[in-house]
């Protein structure tokens, strides 16, 4: 856009960096105050993700004049150096010390992408601990050293002379065999030391050298079988996009903000993989046909399936030509792929919904005419047990009537299975479509009608059910999108109102949220109180009150205040879409038990096919005995060789196990994790604010020379009524707590470092520390006393008192939650051998923590690398331990144990995305229900797996000795994947109790399931 506007002859444009830039506060500030020196605030652009702000049509004679009217708002404006286009803007590579995983690469994607754009500008090599910035015209080099620095690394920009790197994206780089050709064929080049790789991204670092032109890189690229191409901007950066408004003539009035809050947001991609929405993926039969014929395409450790949303994800860089050819290929397997995209609304979906009415249709339809066939059969051919006898083992006619509405009954069956039978004939490789015909056209084949329509109906309700219980389970999952009303309330600039879809909202939009209305997005609250019903996110039991400044979440309840929120993410990126999106994705990462249940099904079909032909050929080869009769036996065997119930028990399992510990707000991010808490044996903590409140608060008043504590707390609210010092707001909250009115000190005077001073009823009286009353002169051997035993129980003392006469002490310490005693009691219950306590603090404070709390070990004094080898420990002693922190300061020590927990998950995306388990409240109630529920989810499976397995032998032997049918074992397959499915769906809704330990299992003791309502009652409606 800028060329353009350059080509045209328009005046170029003045960009500045603001100091103190970072919200739409400073924006209406500076409108305000730039305006009139430039022109109009429609000459004014901004990016406070970056702190810039950019003039159009400025010239070097407004600067001084432009920099005045910034100051005048409190901010300083650094003019940027002019540079042309966004294209030609140079590369930066930085070495960053301490960049050597994913986890500080996500660290530096949510410090640096907001400066430079957004993560589409950054690339990282983990392995060799580069960063490279594409170019961009947002941040300068000490900018983006700036802002390394405050995630505790730090970096450096690599150069060399004059030379610049260079960025090239690569058209098929995704993984590390490309990387070893690229570093083989260009190493000689440019030095293998000069190359950075980022496969997720595909693309390469050229670090800045003197020995090969981009020229000559592309063409050794073309040499390995790839193609190379310079870096260019996929997508028009923010700046440009403004620029281009304002050509409109609508930019940057309030006008034109509200109008881009109506915008669609931009759709985004994930970046090295491709992802389709594939119709017609109901059980593992689809997956495996998908497999063969997309496996040698992409190759199968790049393939993912989510057989929840039917979805299929491929690792790979996006490509055009490689995803028609994958297909065509999902085509060969008798299904249908389209790029995936939220929501259902495509022609795709509309068609696949449509196939499974006609399905279920064509099912029922089978049923009432094998019931008719059957009636019939009865009426002509001599009742009842006539009518069996000819229809199961063909000892008799079957009427002509009675074939026609058993044909019909077949064909209504087969309609949607001989397609894929015929198919897995096609490539020899016998699927359990394949089994049920071969079943089937054998049952035809020796006049056992009645058989060859049972067997086609019961199967066809044997599919119904498995995609019934599948999208049972998509639908508790969709539920939860429900807890976010479709639509906002925007604000426009005229003050008026306007309900707009709320996909549609951009961030930074100002939107009303009426009492009783649900919160549509994620934002801050720019105008308003109100206490807001969190429980659907986070499964707090009692509202919390929102005042100006403090975050709301979409899906949460407001109460009887209006509000006016500034949102701060878009639809598909809030809090409760994140949720969603990791409930939904997180069945591709299967449990260890899915995985254990699906090689089983591999060896499992296959020996029992080879034991029907064994059933059919040897008996009477070797014994002489009838065809007929071992034919049909082997024929029965075929029948339970098909392990739909063994198959589909697992998954729709995993997956009720996840939305109902979404549910009750724990997010678990895959069946691996899920199955994880059932087998710990020890767990680890972070004590500030995983035990304890996080925040000091008053825990002994200690009264001297005969006052009472409420003289005390008096005159000590009395001093600290006008300090914010935490100490200070932790006395004060006491002082309200128990009712005690406080009068502000006169001429109060600070102590830096000791305490204060100040008149209280016209008398001088004074707070101060241990060390303040040596220095006071007070010797008194009792007070000194007091204060060391308190201090030695980790509290921090506070005394007061005129003169030289000490009123009291107050005891200030870090309060230890209300429930961590039971919490801990009940993981000892739920079978946890040992809690231990990991924690920076002094061991006096931690001991006295530990033994109210009942933990068993305390590890104090830690750094952060401490904490690791503490949890390095500890799996050596105990094999499966769970870490449970904030998810960001004890990320590498969670990262080290077997389980990762992170607290207090709510509105922070680093603990969404870093951890195993993410607790969406600060409720540790909800550790030992994590044991519990796990535990419930491997008795499930197990109870599933050891049933269809039981039906399945006890078939086989009926089949042997000759006293089971065709349409019995059909029956009792459909029967015992009806009872799995229903026995897996059980946990959805399994509650929150009550603590074993006696306690509650929220801080104000009441029942769990009535804290959770709103999302039970979105689960139950999905129903």
């Amino acid at each position: 856009m800028r060329a353009d506007a350059t080509a045209m002859g328009q005046p170029s444009s003045l960009r500045f960096k603001v100091d103190g830039l970072d919200c739409q506060n400073e924006v209406r500030a500076l409108r305000e105050a730039v305006s009139p020196v430039v022109g109009g605030d429609d000459k004014l652009s901004f990016n406070t993700q970056a702190g810039v702000m950019e003039v159009l049509s400025g010239d070097a004679s407004m600067l001084d004049a432009i920099q005045r009217a910034v100051a005048t708002t409190g901010m300083r404006a650094h003019l940027l150096p002019e540079d042309a286009a966004q294209e030609t803007a140079p590369t930066h590579l930085f070495r960053v010390d301490g960049l050597n995983c994913q986890n500080e690469v996500a660290t530096l994607k949510r410090e640096i992408g907001p400066l430079v754009g957004g993560d589409a500008w950054l690339m990282f090599d983990a392995a060799k601990g580069f960063m490279t910035v594409a170019p961009q015209r947002q941040a300068t080099v000490d900018d983006i050293i700036g802002r390394v620095a405050r995630t505790g690394m730090r970096a450096s920009l690599v150069v060399e002379d004059a030379a610049e790197a260079m960025l090239f994206r690569v058209h098929g780089l995704d993984c590390k065999n490309e990387v070893a050709t690229l570093t083989r064929e260009l190493g000689p080049l440019v030095g293998e030391d000069k190359l950075a790789f980022d496969t997720a991204r595909g693309t390469i670092t050229v670090a800045p050298q003197s020995r090969a032109t981009a020229d000559a890189i592309e063409q050794v690229v073309i040499r390995a079988s790839m193609r190379a191409e310079l870096w260019t901007a996929e997508t028009v950066s923010f700046a440009s996009a403004e620029t281009a408004s304002m050509h409109n003539g609508s930019a940057g009035s309030c006008g034109a903000v509200a109008q881009e809050a109506l915008d669609p947001p931009i759709p985004t991609r994930s970046p090295g993989q491709i992802v389709f929405r594939i119709h017609g993926m109901d059980c593992a039969d689809e997956i495996a046909a998908l497999k063969r014929e997309v496996g040698p395409l992409v190759g199968d450790d790049r393939l993912a399936f989510d057989l929840l949303n039917g979805r299929m994800s491929i690792s790979v860089a996006p490509n055009s030509m490689l995803e028609a050819r994958i297909e065509k290929a999902v085509a060969r397997a008798g299904l249908q792929a389209e790029p995936w995209t939220d929501g259902d609304g495509s022609e795709a979906a509309k068609t696949e919904e449509r196939r499974k009415r006609v399905q279920s249709w064509l099912t029922t339809a089978s049923g009432l005419l094998t019931a008719l066939g059957f009636a019939v059969h009865a009426w002509l051919g001599g009742g009842v047990i006539a009518a069996f006898e000819a229809g199961e083992h063909a000892l008799g006619s079957t009427p002509l009537p009675s074939i026609m509405l058993y044909t019909l009954a077949v064909l209504s069956a087969a309609r949607y299975v001989a397609p894929k039978a015929w198919l897995s004939a096609k490539r020899l490789r016998p699927d359990m479509n394949l089994l049920m015909m071969v079943a089937v056209a054998g049952a035809i084949g020796i006049g056992a009608w009645f058989e060859a329509a049972t067997v086609s109906f019961f199967f066809a309700l044997a599919l119904a059910l498995e995609a019934w219980s599948l999208g049972r389970a998509r639908r508790a999952v969709a539920a939860l999108m429900e807890l976010a009303p479709p639509t906002a309330r925007v604000k426009l600039d005229d003050g008026s109102e306007r309900d707009v879809p709320a996909a549609e909202v951009r961030v930074g939009a100002h939107i009303i949220v009426r009492p009783g209305d649900k919160v549509p997005l994620d934002g801050r609250v720019a105008i308003g109180e109100s206490e807001v019903n969190q429980a659907p996110i986070t499964g707090e039991s009692v509202p919390v009150f929102k005042a100006e400044g403090d975050d709301v979440y979409a899906g949460t309840i407001n109460g009887e205040g209006a509000l006016e929120i500034l949102t701060t993410k878009a639809a598909n990126d809030t809090t409760l879409a994140q949720i969603i999106r990791m409930v939904g994705s997180a069945q591709s990462l299967r449990a260890p038990s899915e995985q254990w249940v699906e090689k089983f099904a591999r060896i499992y079909t296959p020996v029992v096919m080879v034991l029907a032909v064994a059933i059919f050929l040897a008996p009477p080869l070797l014994l002489g005995s009838d065809w007929d009769v071992w034919f049909y036996r082997a024929l029965v065997l075929l029948v339970i060789a098909c392990p739909c119930a063994l198959v589909i028990s697992t998954p729709v399992t995993i997956v009720a196990a996840l939305a109902g510990a979404a549910k009750q707000g724990v997010l678990v991010k895959g069946g691996t994790h899920l199955e994880t808490p059932a087998r710990l044996k020890a767990i680890a903590m972070d004590k500030t604010g995983t035990l304890t409140e996080g925040r000091p608060a008053v825990v002994e008043l200690v009264p001297l020379g005969g006052r009472s504590e409420a003289e005390l707390l008096g005159l000590a609210a009395a001093l600290e009524a006008r300090s914010g010092h935490p100490i200070a707001r932790a006395i004060l909250a006491k002082a309200v707590e128990l009712k005690i009115a406080v009068q502000p000190a006169q001429a109060v005077q600070a102590i830096t470092g000791r305490g204060v001073i100040g008149r209280v009823d016209g008398r001088e009286m004074w707070l101060g520390s241990r060390r303040y009353i040596e220095e006071r002169g007070i010797n008194s051997p009792e007070v000194l006393q007091r204060a060391d035993t308190l201090s030695s129980a980790g509290r921090t003392i506070v005394a007061v008192g005129d003169g030289q006469d000490v009123w009291g002490l107050v005891a200030v310490a870090d309060a230890v939650r209300p429930e961590a005693k039971d919490i801990v009691t009940a993981l000892h219950r739920a079978g946890i051998e040992h809690v231990v306590m990991l924690t920076g603090d002094n061991r006096a404070t931690a001991e006295t923590i530990a033994k109210q709390t009942g933990i068993d070990e305390v590890r104090a004094e830690l750094l952060p690398g401490d904490k690791v080898a503490a949890v390095e420990d500890l799996v050596r002693r105990y094999g499966s331990v769970a870490m449970v922190g904030d998810g960001v300061n004890d990320a590498p020590a969670m990262g080290r144990a077997n389980l990762g927990i992170a607290m207090g998950a709510v509105g922070s995306d680093a603990a969404i995305e870093t951890a195993d388990v993410a607790l969406m409240s600060d409720d540790l109630s909800r550790l030992p229900w994590l044991v519990r529920h796990s535990r419930a989810t491997l008795a499930v499976i197990r109870q599933n797996v050891a049933f269809s397995i039981f039906v399945k032998l006890v078939f086989t032997v009926l089949t042997v000795v000759g006293l089971a049918s065709l349409w019995g074992a059909i029956a009792a397959d459909v029967g015992a994947s009806l009872l799995v499915v229903l026995n897996g769906l059980r946990l959805l809704n399994r509650g929150h109790a009550t603590l074993e330990g006696g306690g509650p299992s929220t801080r104000s003791g009441a029942p769990a399931h009535a804290h959770h309502e709103p999302m039970v009652a979105a689960v139950r409606r999905a129903r």
